[in-house]
């Protein structure tokens, strides 16, 4: 069984499935996804994340607000509310998108949204989920100063470095692999994977973005996280069976709250 750690099920593409986000979702399971991660991104659709937990028994939820729609820090405060729900498991996605983001007033502003997020996540021990593009140096130096090891969190769909990469996991972090590591380009991102530890990996779709080949040039879905999987456990020299048990250990040691005794199918 495999547990897709960041998807946004809100945003799926119905169009196969008559609108029925119920089908969609049984889809996943019939793939062997037995759990999802549904990633808030905004104040507006946290709501949602929310109601998406509580009407599917294999989905989990985060709220947050991400990099590109941050627009003051103090609007983390109105998640709060949020997170003593018992299908909340994370904060998040949040960080630094400098990739996008070249003007230095947005990128302060983005600073400070991300402060906010490790802060309250430290608070509510809870881990963090973490986007980052072109901010390496900020990304870690910001985990580092005002982030919470013990719950630390993951650099979800990560690109960047190896050197990145230990960096985080010496913090405690998590890194997640999406559907990117098929491309025929992603050459140095492949070599990276083999470097991560088995203990330290999880994957994701990031669906309905970055559909992984055979299925490239689609909207993404959580069915497709088996070839993703099947391509790491390729890089890694060892079976999809184990890969998808280690990966989906991770996820319930990363986010405590989902109980996989509790909340299995």
């Amino acid at each position: 069984m495999f547990i897709d750690s960041h998807c946004h099920l809100d945003r799926l593409d119905l169009s196969n499935y008559q609108g029925n986000l119920d089908l969609a979702v049984k889809s996943a399971t019939d793939a062997m996804v037995s759990h999802m991660l549904c990633v808030g991104i905004d104040l507006n659709n946290a709501a949602t994340m929310l109601e998406l937990a509580k009407k599917y028994k294999m989905v989990f939820a985060s709220v947050g607000i991400h990099p590109s729609d941050c627009q003051h820090q103090d609007d983390v405060l109105q998640l709060i509310p949020y997170l003593s729900h018992p299908k909340i498991v994370a904060l998040g996605e949040t960080g630094l998108d400098f990739f996008y983001e070249k003007n230095s007033d947005q990128q302060q502003i983005q600073q400070k949204s991300f402060i906010q997020h490790l802060t309250v996540a430290s608070e509510h021990k809870l881990p963090i989920i973490v986007h980052s593009r072109n901010a390496r140096t900020a990304t870690l130096d910001l985990i580092r100063n005002y982030g919470n090891q013990e719950s630390a969190g993951v650099l979800h769909c990560f690109t960047e470095s190896l050197d990145m990469a230990t960096k985080a996991m010496d913090m405690n972090y998590m890194i997640s692999i999406s559907g990117i590591v098929t491309f025929k380009k992603a050459t140095e991102l492949q070599e990276i994977v083999k470097h991560i530890p088995l203990d330290r990996l999880l994957i994701e779709t990031d669906a309905p973005f970055l559909a992984p080949v055979p299925h490239r040039g689609k909207p993404n879905e959580p069915k497709y996280l088996p070839d993703t999987a099947a391509y790491i456990a390729n890089l890694k020299g060892i079976s999809v069976e184990k890969l998808a048990e280690a990966t989906s250990n991770n996820f319930f040691k990363l986010f405590t709250k989902a109980d996989k005794h509790k909340f299995s199918n």
